[in-house]
């Protein structure tokens, strides 16, 4: 197990470039498998989930070729399907929940997909019903085997149909949209997710033959068609890192300047940082962030104690809400943190009031923080990583923090963030990862 030791209260400044998108990442690459033909993705981040995501497509018989250091080729043209019955599938598969995101295109090119119960982080439940629901809508067979927790859908022919999902889920969207581009007639899919990476997606399968219209919107048509071609695309930088560099900045009383960050596709995001008073501007395509010795967190109109929400795109994801709550901590007022999709996400903040953090639990899903104004240092402190975003909110707690922090099973962190301590090195933090 891997930790970071960190000096706290040292100033960053400097460019810095974000890497390509983990969770647009884990569907384009599962899509290369709707084809035989050769399929190029350029911008792919060097991190742990999507590296084992390709060594499982390799292990499936996909040719991987490594072009450059962000650059693959992908040709699926003689897949090993016994793979996929195999104890070694039942253990890659279940280290990884973006692998639920291959049976989709597997059921649509070959009518059948298998996948074991899938982990990834522990913020509580993740359901797989919308992804499998969609499947039997387009006429699959389901079947679970509950001993070995272990998935399977197959179909002779899956039926394009009318289908409202229960929730606006983004993986079970993406994994009901590379089902239905291959499957006979036409799919319309209410209530879908439209996140950027979706519509990525949506416009990478167009790009290879496929009919989509109502992409960006939560309604989609789908016309089926018999064979996808191969294709060139690239990923957009990943907003959720972005807002990790926005929330490094402003507890480190720092400047820097985040470079290419597509902002038309931010959505809310940089809102959300002013309103707890951070000052960013927009150079062009990128994000300037100034030095700020203090921020204030707006309240609402009428005066009322200001809430931070997650909610389905456009709304504020809610892989960011950690960070805004970190940042929190140090802004001048109050804030009440409302995380409604999952209720252990939270759960991290008793290692913030460890460090001085004036933080409320409330429940599982709400906490009020109050903002020290700066006025009061958190604290050095040991700590563990319990997830991707709460890894790396307590790095930027512990690099505001006096004194030396002990981060443990940073491998969370490796999970969503391309060498984070290399980066952070660059432009002033000092970081040292101890193996």
């Amino acid at each position: 197990m891997a930790t970071f030791i960190i000096e706290g209260g040292h100033k960053l400044s400097g460019n810095i470039t974000p890497q390509g998108a983990k969770n647009e990442a884990l569907q384009v690459i599962c899509a290369v498998l709707l084809t035989a033909e050769k399929v190029t993705i350029k911008n792919i981040p060097d991190i742990r989930d999507v590296n084992k995501l390709i060594f499982i497509l390799g292990e499936l018989g996909v040719k991987v070729i490594k072009l450059n250091a962000d650059t693959y080729t992908f040709q699926a043209d003689a897949l090993d399907l016994n793979y996929l019955e195999s104890e070694n599938f039942k253990k890659d598969g279940s280290s990884l929940r973006g692998s639920i995101m291959i049976v989709g295109p597997l059921l649509a090119r070959f009518g059948k997909g298998y996948i074991p119960r899938p982990g990834g982080d522990k913020i509580g439940r993740r359901r797989l019903d919308t992804h499998f629901e969609g499947f039997i809508k387009l006429g699959a067979t389901f079947r679970y085997n509950q001993e070995e927790l272990f998935y399977g859908v197959e179909a002779d022919e899956l039926v394009g149909t009318d289908m409202l999902l229960d929730e606006a889920s983004v993986t079970g969207t993406a994994n009901i949209v590379m089902a239905a581009v291959m499957a006979k007639g036409v799919t319309t899919i209410y209530n879908a997710a439209c996140e950027p990476y979706l519509q990525q997606l949506c416009k990478m399968l167009n790009s290879m033959g496929a009919k989509i219209t109502g992409v960006g919107s939560n309604l989609l048509k789908i016309e089926g068609v018999t064979k996808l071609n191969g294709c060139t695309h690239k990923i957009l930088p990943d907003m959720i890192e972005i807002g990790s560099w926005i929330g490094m900045a402003a507890m480190t009383k720092s400047s820097i300047t985040i470079k290419n960050v597509s902002w038309d596709d931010l959505g809310l995001i940089p809102r959300v940082f002013q309103k707890i008073g951070i000052n960013l501007e927009r150079r062009g395509d990128d994000i300037f962030i100034p030095e700020q010795d203090s921020y204030e967190i707006q309240n609402f109109i009428d005066g009322s104690i200001l809430t931070i929400s997650d909610a389905p795109w456009p709304g504020f994801t809610p892989d960011l809400l950690s960070i805004i709550l970190v940042v929190a901590t140090q802004a001048k007022g109050s804030v009440l943190i409302h995380q409604k999709m999952f209720e252990s996400r939270l759960f991290f903040v008793d290692k913030l009031i460890d460090m001085g953090a004036k933080v409320i639990l409330c429940d599982p899903h709400r906490a009020t923080v109050i903002g020290m104004n700066h006025e009061f240092c958190l604290k050095a402190t040991t700590m563990t990583s319990p997830d991707i975003r709460a890894g790396i909110s307590l790095l930027i707690a512990a690099l505001s923090a006096q004194g030396t922090s002990t981060i443990q099973n940073i491998e969370q962190i490796d999970r969503g963030y391309q060498n984070i301590d290399e980066r952070l090195r660059a432009i002033g933090a000092k970081i040292t990862r101890v193996d």
